[in-house]
């Protein structure tokens, strides 16, 4: 799985030193409550899809409301979400693919 960040793969931020694979990649993350909310939109995404994996996440924003770009072979999925403070997922809109 690619993800666009080089720091946590959700949040960006560079402290902390959890891996953990993922889909077959071993990804960073700063704090377990990303891990979570990783795993939790991941899901979120392959349910919504109806994917069985994804192949790249582009996510952009801050911790109040962030948005997805997720892609499958040439699918691809845009959803805006947020999270709880434990990490749970507390908002999850798909939007329209743009066009390329």
């Amino acid at each position: 799985m690619k993800v666009n960040y080089t720091g946590c793969a959700i949040c960006d931020s560079s402290w902390g030193d959890l891996w953990e694979e993922v889909e077959g990649t071993r990804l960073f993350f700063c704090c377990p409550v990303c891990l979570r909310q990783f795993r939790e939109l991941l899901e979120r995404l392959r349910t919504s899809a109806g994917w069985d994996s994804v192949d790249e996440l582009e996510i952009a924003g801050d911790r109040r409301r962030r948005t997805v770009r997720a892609r499958r072979g040439t699918e691809e999925l845009r959803a805006e979400f947020a999270f709880y403070p434990d990490g749970r997922l507390r908002l999850f809109e798909p939007r329209a693919a743009r066009p390329a």
